[in-house]
């Protein structure tokens, strides 16, 4: 994964296993194994207007450091511009989606304690078979302790 020093994980800019998800792309800079199931990190680089559902990790946080564009963050009925240097953190159990703002954006996701690697995984193997069945999506989600909800509120961005 990148150069290791004892137990220690160092990765160079570019470094780190890419997860082609069509609409975007994800490399895993950290997972459960890596860092014996205390965070898993991947970077998301995003089109403009990309955004998932609303949904619920029910075991893990998820810390958000963005690092290039904005993100419309939609957490507890608020709405939020999160611009590049923004921090969120978003408690397990907590609804919340996003939408990518105007341009393409970029952001860091940890996973605390770690988790959601295999979701991307099996979302990436799901997606290149072509369309993907509803139902098949939310099997993946539950699997990884992740359940949606449903599409973010009317009018968020």
């Amino acid at each position: 994964m990148g150069e290791a020093a004892g137990e220690a994980i160092v990765l160079r800019p570019g470094e780190g296993r890419p997860i082609d998800l069509g609409a975007f792309r994800m490399s895993v800079k950290a997972t459960r194994e890596d860092t014996g199931g205390a965070i898993s990190l991947l970077e998301a680089e995003e089109p403009a207007g990309f955004g998932p559902p609303l949904h619920i990790h029910r075991d893990a946080a998820e810390p958000i450091y963005v690092l290039e564009g904005e993100y419309i963050i939609f957490l507890d009925g608020r709405e939020l511009s999160c611009p590049a240097g923004s921090f969120i953190f978003i408690p397990a159990g907590m609804a919340h989606g996003f939408r990518v703002g105007t341009k393409a954006s970029r952001k860091l996701n940890f996973y605390t304690p770690a988790a959601m690697v295999g979701y991307f995984d099996e979302l990436s193997d799901a997606t290149k078979k072509g369309d993907v069945d509803p139902a098949v999506l939310s099997e993946i989600a539950d699997r990884y302790s992740m359940k949606v909800i449903g599409p973010v509120p009317e009018g968020y961005a």
